[in-house]
Formats: C-alpha cells, structure tokens, sequence
C-alpha cells in the first residue's frame, strides 16, 4: 500500500466512496464525483486507459453535475 500524505477537504471526505472515481499521474491526484455508483462503475469502464486530460473532457461531456 502507499499512502501520500495530503489534506483532503472536509466536503470531499464527506462524501461517499462509492461515488468517487479516483485517478493519480505522477504529479496529481484527481477526484471524480459521481451522482450513482453505477454511474461511477460506468465512468471508470468507460474511460479505462484513458489519460487525465481525455478524462476530464469526458466527464465534461457526459457526467457534470
């Protein structure tokens, strides 16, 4: 296991884990949040071996809240 010591935002913490999708690069950790978990299970199948950057557009496109 690794563990990168960071603050995470109370309102992030809150919020339950089924519904974040979680992608990590070398110099960032990015956070998803989701409506449903079946819409976080259909995101991250949907956006597999996509990179950050396609993600982002991505979810801008089919998922923003």
């Amino acid at each position: 296991m690794f563990c990168i010591k960071t603050e995470i935002p109370q309102e992030v913490c809150e919020i339950d884990d089924e519904l974040k999708a979680i992608y990590h690069s070398k110099d960032s950790v990015c956070i998803w949040v989701l409506k449903t978990r079946e819409d976080r299970n259909r995101f991250l199948d949907e956006t597999a071996g996509m990179l950050k950057d396609q993600r982002e557009i991505f979810f801008e496109n089919f998922y923003k809240l």
